[in-house]
């Protein structure tokens, strides 16, 4: 993938992956393919494409699909009330290769790097290594960030309800939900 990339172009890509590992989407799930370029404008480097099947008041499951090198920021699901502890989600590799940092101890010769320009938003580095089949539970109100292989990668998510909109981020310039203008 070039450095420079359309939503469109993004859009169709995540469809033609995902119809590569055999995920069927209907017409209407191929035009709503979420692109977060998360307000950075260096989707390739920084962002995610993903698709939403449902997210309710008790789940949610979604396809997060990552171009080669691609990384989706450090960040955080925060508890929501005293009730609700915060989103609890397992990632399973489905295609490619992804690195998953989570909290813990520092791993050494880690495969992953922060984007260029944004290392100083990156505070956790054990690192989780996933391969198809392979997954990973990160509980509620634990940082993250994960990043594709060369090849890049498919994830699929299973999660408590999501709540993007409340999602903290610890690079202050990401803005998670697009900009209404």
């Amino acid at each position: 993938m070039s450095k420079v990339i359309s939503s469109a172009e993004a859009r169709q890509w995540t469809v033609d992956k995902l119809a590569e590992i055999g995920v069927v989407l209907t017409e209407d799930e191929k035009q709503h393919v979420e692109v977060a370029d998360m307000g950075l404008g260096e989707l390739a480097l920084s962002g995610l494409q993903l698709i939403t099947y449902i997210n309710n008041e008790r789940y949610c499951a979604k396809d997060l699909v990552l171009m080669p090198g691609q990384t989706c920021p450090e960040h955080l699901h925060p508890p929501l009330s005293a009730e609700n502890p915060g989103k609890m989600e397992t990632f399973r590799c489905r295609s490619g290769v992804v690195y998953l940092y989570v909290e813990g101890e520092e791993t050494p010769h880690r495969k992953a790097n922060p984007p260029v320009r944004s290392e100083a938003f990156y505070t956790v580095f054990h690192e989780i290594e996933l391969h198809p089949g392979e997954q990973y539970t990160i509980k509620p109100n634990t940082l993250h960030w994960f990043q594709a292989g060369q090849e890049g990668a498919i994830v699929s998510e299973f999660s408590s309800a999501s709540h993007d909109e409340s999602d903290i981020f610890t690079d202050p310039r990401i803005q998670r939900l697009p900009v209404e203008s």
